[in-house]
C-alpha cells in the first residue's frame, strides 16, 4: 500500500531504535528525574513535535527529488544503506562511561525548567540534531519502493508510525524513570549489550539493503 516495502521490518527496527538509550532518552530520564512524570513526558512531546518537522522535510523535500531522477531514488537508498552500517558499527563499538552519564543526569537535575522550557528544549534540540536529519534521510528512503506513484504519502504515513511508537516509548521511559530506569542510567553494561544488538540489526538492515536489487 502506497509502495511501501518491508513494512515488518519498518516496525522491528523503529522498536529497536527506540530501546536504545541516547541522547532523547537520556534527556527524558534525567527531566523525569529531577521534575516529575509530567515534566518527562512534556520533553517527550517536544522530541516527538521536532519528529514530525522532520518527517515533514523528508517527506516533500525527498519527493521532490525523488520524481526528479529514478537514479537519484537509487543512490540515496544506497547512501542510506552505507550510513544505516556506519550507524550499526558506530553503537557495536561504541565506549560506555559510568561516570559521564551520572554527570549528565545529574546536571538535568541541577537545572529545572518550566513545562514550556522543557517542551521547547526538547524540540529545538531535536529539530537541530544533524544525526537525527541524517537519520531520517537515510532511513525511511528503505521502505519505500522506487516506482511508488505516492512517495509523499508513503514517507507520511511511515513517519506517522515512527513518531506513534516513539512518542509511546518516550512517554513509557518518563512514566517509570524516577523507578526502574533509574537503577539503570548509570549501568554501562545494560546499554553496552542493547547498543551492541540494535547496531548488528542496522549492520544487517545496511547490507540487506545495499544488496537488494532494484
Amino acid at each position: 500500500m502506497l509502495g511501501i516495502t518491508g513494512f515488518t521490518f519498518f516496525l522491528v527496527a523503529v522498536f529497536l531504535l527506540n530501546v536504545t538509550p541516547g541522547p532523547d532518552t537520556a534527556y527524558i530520564v534525567g527531566r523525569s528525574v529531577a521534575q516529575g512524570r509530567g515534566a518527562g513526558i512534556v520533553s517527550a512531546l517536544g522530541i516527538s513535535a521536532g519528529c514530525i518537522v522532520h518527517t515533514l522535510a523528508c517527506a516533500f523535500g525527498l519527493t521532490a527529488i525523488l520524481a526528479a531522477s529514478a537514479t537519484a531514488f537509487t543512490v540515496i537508498k544506497i547512501a542510506g544503506a552505507i550510513y544505516l552500517i556506519y550507524l550499526g558499527v558506530r553503537l557495536i563499538f561504541a565506549k560506555h562511561d559510568d561516570t559521564e552519564t551520572a554527570r549528565e543526569t545529574q546536571n538535568e537535575k541541577a537545572t529545572p525548567k518550566s513545562l514550556g522550557q522543557l517542551f521547547a528544549q526538547g524540540f529545538v534540540t531535536n529539530v537541530l540534531n544533524p544525526k537525527v536529519v541524517l537519520f531520517f534521510v537515510s532511513f525511511f528512503p528503505q521502505f519505500v519502493a522506487a516506482d511508488s506513484q505516492h512517495k509523499t504519502l508513503a514517507f507520511l504515513a511511515l513517519g506517522v508510525v515512527f513518531i506513534a511508537m516513539s512518542t509511546v516509548w518516550n512517554s513509557f521511559v518518563a512514566w517509570i524513570a524516577g523507578s526502574v530506569t533509574e537503577r539503570f542510567a548509570g549501568k554501562s553494561g545494560v546499554k553496552k549489550w542493547l547498543d551492541r544488538g540494535v547496531g548488528s540489526a542496522f549492520v544487517g538492515l545496511g547490507i540487506k539493503l545495499a544488496t537488494t536489487h532494484r
